[in-house]
């Protein structure tokens, strides 16, 4: 794995050299661009607007316009040489649980290895402090041109740090969620609970694939082969709004359900308090009178079906009782 990074962590006087090594990766169809006509490569070339023709890239530098159309060149040696503590330290600046910071400021990922045998005790003993506190260390980093908050944490026995943006970086949600009052009613909350249980119950993280990506490659390979391109079943089109948000819950639940055989007992005992709850629950100030007299009827004919039974057990033996009697006895 390729080293991107090389520093210390710094954690109080304990110093750990360490490498950075890059966690996660894309799995995307490399595309370029082409002249749509002939399908001839299109390239991206440098082109020096004063001297009006291409440089290379050895030439190239970054540069800052000001206002006033004053351009100040950046070289390679002015950025590596920055008066920036966070270059090549990654300074430990306190310890908070992992809820405290907003999952928005979370950028990418980094695996963080020993530099050196040395370093292997102190990496253990942050590790381990991390793992018995549960809480992450928020620190400082500077890679490559952009200096940026971050967290270490802990993930499969390894030191992960994930680099964060500036929380001045993420925008508001004011007007965003609905500004009007909407009142959700008990029964529609426990129906939308049975539909998040239906559909949660097995649900594996690791078996969800990119299906893009294959559909993407089908039409690459289609159009390799010169036969017809596939394409998606067009969709019903969604309902505009939800007339009937129970109907709506209770008939998600039955489809989940169906699509999962396995886990239809998530949700039955939810499903049959929302179908009971639903009904009439536009009328205000239901109550659940209706559910107790239905609980009565039921002891009644539990309660009748238990006493035909006994008459027709006494019935039984007295009609026993009548053929032994009837029965001759046999001389002496």
């Amino acid at each position: 794995m390729q080293t991107t990074w090389k520093g210390t962590i710094s954690f109080g006087l304990v110093s750990i050299p360490v490498h950075l090594y890059s966690a996660t990766k894309e799995h995307d169809v490399p595309l370029h661009q082409v002249h749509a006509r002939d399908g001839g490569r299109v390239r991206m070339k440098r082109y020096c607007e004063q001297e009006e023709k291409e440089v290379p890239y050895a030439e190239i530098a970054k540069g800052y316009e000001s206002p006033d159309g004053r351009t100040v060149t950046l070289t390679d040696e002015d950025l590596a040489d920055l008066p920036l503590p966070s270059k090549k330290i990654i300074d430990v600046l306190a310890f908070v649980d992992e809820g405290e910071i907003d999952p928005l400021m979370f950028s990418k990922a980094y695996y963080v290895g020993v530099a050196d045998k040395a370093a292997a005790k102190p990496y253990a003993l942050l590790r381990d402090a991390l793992v018995e506190s549960g809480q992450i260390a928020v620190t400082k980093i500077a890679l490559r041109t952009r200096e940026s908050p971050a967290v270490l944490r802990v993930h499969d026995g390894t030191l992960v740090l994930q680099t964060c943006i500036w929380p001045d970086e993420v925008r508001p949600a004011a007007g965003i969620a609905p500004e009007e009052s909407v009142t959700v009613r008990p029964q529609e909350l426990k129906m939308a609970r049975s539909l998040m249980e239906t559909l949660s119950e097995d649900f594996d993280l690791d078996q969800l694939h990119d299906d893009y990506q294959q559909a993407l490659q089908q039409v690459i390979e289609a159009r390799l082969q010169g036969v017809e391109v596939p394409h998606e079943e067009e969709a019903g089109a969604a309902p505009d709004n939800v007339i009937d948000l129970m109907e709506a819950l209770r008939s998600s639940l039955r489809q989940a359900k169906d699509a999962h055989p396995g886990r239809a007992g998530a949700g039955a005992a939810g499903e049959g308090a929302g179908e009971g709850a639903g009904e009439g629950s536009e009328e205000a100030g239901e109550k659940p009178a209706p559910r107790k007299r239905a609980a009565a009827k039921k002891t009644t004919a539990a309660t009748a079906t238990a006493s035909a039974a006994k008459k027709t057990t006494k019935s039984a033996a007295k009609k026993t009782t009548t053929r032994k009697s009837a029965t001759p006895r046999k001389a002496s």
